[in-house]
């Protein structure tokens, strides 16, 4: 049995590296009505309280020399940030294979958006019917409501 247009499920994944969430819409394109199905959270304090110890210096390896070249601080905060994003899109790729929605739209800042389409699979991107460059994850549920109307009513 298939569902009609007005049968579809919509879902809205709303994240920014260390907050995510997913929410459905319940109601018609024109005005969304969001219900959460998911919410993610990760503790992920700044890089400086999460590194032991300063970065370390090597010598160039030259007969003689006496430079040292500085290896480069792992940023273990945006280290965190990664990594969550890949979990989430991983997320969000087993229930696009699971047929848990019809249709998904993404909003994310810029740089968290890059890194959930590098790993979007082929299921989730033909589900995908919009994208959202914003950090919307501190906003209420009305503020993304509205910008969801904007990207549905588009398709």
């Amino acid at each position: 049995m298939t569902r009609d247009f007005s049968d579809r499920i919509t879902w809205v994944a709303v994240a920014d590296g260390e907050k995510a969430v997913i929410l459905r819409n319940d109601d018609l394109d024109a005005s969304p009505s969001l219900r959460l199905v998911e919410a993610t959270e990760i503790d992920n304090p700044p890089s400086r309280e999460q590194a032991a110890a300063r970065a370390g210096r090597n010598n160039d390896g030259r007969a003689g020399s006496m430079r040292k070249s500085a290896f480069e601080e792992t940023d273990f905060h945006r280290l965190a940030k990664t990594e969550f994003a890949r979990g989430f899109a991983a997320k969000l790729n087993r229930a696009a294979a699971a047929g848990a929605f019809d249709r998904l739209v993404v909003i994310a800042p810029p740089s968290t958006l890059g890194e959930l389409r590098a790993e979007y699979h082929a299921d989730l991107k033909k589900r995908l019917v919009g994208e959202i460059d914003r950090d919307l994850t501190k906003h209420p549920i009305a503020d993304i409501e509205r910008q969801v109307a904007a990207a549905l009513t588009k398709h």
